[in-house]
């Protein structure tokens, strides 16, 4: 081969592997943007006086006593809101039968849409559920709560060849000509001094308990259930994957029963993770009677992480040079002197790599910890390995899928907090692999 043409095809791979790079970091940038932008949503944003006094009442949070005056504040803001209401419940008894049933429907839906805004009213007694005894958290969510009190929804179905077209109608002409008639417009006047929205960092979203089934609150169970699993299962993956690689590797010679094991390690790197779940359901949960537990869980995600730990320490056991091997034993050191003080270090990278794989891929799985240990709510955190416990990835899927009226930005909060999870168990295996390479402790 001529020089240029070798040259030609060097820059040639280059230029494609650098192409490469940027095509993969682009696609990375595309896809973590938006879950980022919108993640960050469930920390910085436009908090209400509901917020502020739900934080401080619920988890202890900000200054009591300013707190209080600011809710006062904005009490006094909605005391005439409640008595022209309430005035009003009154007079319309005096419409005629047919105004009297309009009337009422429309005060219905505003009382209804009230409450989600500032809480129940002051006549009524507290509400069971935490969501109900508060009004909006979050300024956004408010004025679309607001907008829906200053108009209706209507259809138009006037043209036959046309889809309905839907029509915002002002509640307010419904009530031309009476004394409710000033409602809309005090309302839209003082709906802030009513709210008294301002800037909010709410970085407890990382450290708080979650209540009222994740309707507030934050997700540190989440995160430390997460950790608890992906690290249990480390504790009995690694070790045991390690010891069969060098087994296979180093001991077991070439023949039809390890040529089929081999195979079959491969083939389980390919199972579905449900698949395991339900193995894990059947085996540590009902047979050995452990129960839905945190033992279960860890025990059902160190098998499905077993091929790929066996794999990887397996090929990096393999790309030691055999003459290392051949150095030692001329020495008289034995078989598992010349693994333990030649191979396994130099070998050691490569396991590593395959072992916060491994990690990185439990800490993301839904389907094996579902029936084995994941719950939907706990009031509290796991006292022992025979507790259940919350984790990210079922929380993300619990809170997208089955909590009605679940702000997304909490779901992109929880998505971002378990990349960068993720991210960071990568950036330890980095950090180690270049520190074993540099320093050559062995």
């Amino acid at each position: 081969m001529q020089l240029k043409t070798r040259k030609f095809i060097n820059k040639l791979f280059s230029g494609t592997g650098i192409a490469s790079v940027v095509i993969m970091t682009a696609f990375l940038l595309i896809l973590l943007t938006p879950i980022a932008f919108r993640g960050l949503g469930a920390i910085f944003f436009t908090g209400t006086i509901e917020h502020r006094m739900l934080n401080c009442k619920e988890f202890g949070h900000g200054n009591r006593e300013k707190i209080e005056k600011e809710f006062a504040k904005a009490k006094a803001a909605r005391e005439p809101v409640y008595l022209q209401f309430d005035s009003f419940k009154k007079e319309v008894k005096n419409f005629d039968p047919e105004k009297r049933r309009e009337l009422k429907s429309q005060l219905k839906e505003i009382k209804e849409f009230l409450k989600e805004l500032l809480g129940p009213f002051p006549d009524e007694p507290t509400p069971v559920l935490l969501r109900n005894q508060y009004g909006q958290t979050r300024w956004k969510n408010a004025k679309e709560k607001f907008h829906h009190i200053l108009y209706s929804e209507e259809w138009d179905y006037s043209d036959p060849d046309k889809p309905g077209v839907k029509l915002f109608i002002p509640r307010k002409k419904y009530f031309a000509k009476t004394s409710f008639e000033s409602f809309f417009p005090y309302l839209e006047k003082n709906i802030k001094e009513m709210l008294l929205p301002e800037f909010t960092c709410y970085w407890q979203f990382l450290t708080d308990k979650s209540k009222d089934a994740h309707f507030f609150g934050g997700i540190m169970p989440e995160i430390l259930g997460t950790i608890y699993l992906a690290l249990g299962a480390m504790i009995f993956a690694v070790p045991l994957g390690i010891l069969a690689a060098i087994y296979l590797s180093e001991y077991a010679k070439d023949s039809l029963f390890t040529r089929i094991i081999k195979l079959a390690i491969v083939n389980l790197s390919g199972v579905p993770s449900i698949v395991y779940g339900l193995f894990g359901l059947a085996l540590f949960v009902m047979f050995l009677k452990i129960g839905t537990s945190i033992l279960a869980g860890c025990l059902t995600l160190s098998l499905m992480s077993l091929p790929v730990i066996i794999t990887a320490t397996k090929e990096a056991l393999e790309s030691v040079p055999s003459y290392f091997r051949e150095v030692s034993f001329s020495l008289g050191a034995t078989r598992w002197q010349t693994i333990r003080y030649c191979v396994l270090p130099y070998a050691l990278p490569g396991i590593l790599t395959g072992s916060v794989l491994s990690l990185s891929r439990v800490a993301g799985e839904t389907a094996p910890i579902l029936f084995t240990v994941a719950a939907f709510y706990l009031p509290r955190l796991p006292h022992s390995i025979f507790d259940q416990v919350m984790t990210l990835p079922y929380h993300l899927y619990v809170i997208s899928t089955q909590v009605p009226n679940m702000p997304l930005k909490v779901s992109f909060a929880t998505a971002l907090v378990l990349v960068i999870l993720v991210f960071l168990m990568n950036l330890i295996s980095i950090v180690l692999r270049i520190y074993f390479r540099r320093k050559k402790l062995w």
